[in-house]
């Protein structure tokens, strides 16, 4: 891994937030006061972490991801400061797996993703929500844990039904639901 982090024309570091070795990061990013982003995580253009969010690698982050304030994403499946024998824990005796945010979706304030999960397209995860299994495309998913208790569009708004479809009250834009999963229709 590169011991130099890569930043994106037009990216915007605030103080206290620390990007590590390795991480590379799209253009237009906007990481808030206090941010952390480990080391090798990759990081989308227009992509924003609000103040504290922490992004542990190996996270990976598509284009326009929102990370709202104080956000975790895990990245220890069984996390132990010790060994079962009590021995310190050193980078050596764990691997790492991550969170994948795909394009569009939002995290909000104080989630947490436990990893290794998959959050999907224009997905959007409630303030405070705990996220132990993969969100679909287009899912609104809160509580704890987090459940689907909603479809949302690429506005992030709510979709009312219509028919056989879901449209997007503040684009027009229109959805159809097959097999738990939704998916844009062709104009």
């Amino acid at each position: 891994m590169s011991t130099e982090a890569a930043i994106g024309e037009g990216t915007k570091i605030w103080h206290l937030a620390q990007v590590r070795e390795g991480v590379q990061m799209g253009r237009d990013c906007i990481i808030g006061r206090g941010a952390y982003v480990g080391p090798g995580v990759v990081m989308g253009d227009n992509c924003k972490v609000q103040n504290y969010g922490l992004v542990y690698e190996p996270a990976v982050l598509g284009n326009g991801v929102f990370i709202g304030p104080a956000v975790v994403l895990t990245n220890d499946t069984y996390p132990r400061a010790v060994t079962p024998d009590g021995e310190l824990k050193s980078a050596h005796d764990w691997t790492p797996v991550g969170v994948t945010i795909r394009d569009g979706a939002s995290i909000g304030a104080r989630a947490v993703c436990i990893a290794p999960v998959t959050i999907g397209r224009w997905a959007t995860v409630a303030a405070g929500a705990v996220v132990t299994k993969d969100v679909p495309d287009f899912a609104l998913v809160a509580g704890v844990p987090a459940r689907r208790i909603r479809w949302v569009g690429r506005a992030g708004v709510p979709l009312e039904a219509e028919g056989d479809e879901w449209v997007c009250p503040e684009t027009g834009a229109r959805y159809r639901e097959e097999n738990d999963e939704l998916r844009e229709v062709s104009a």
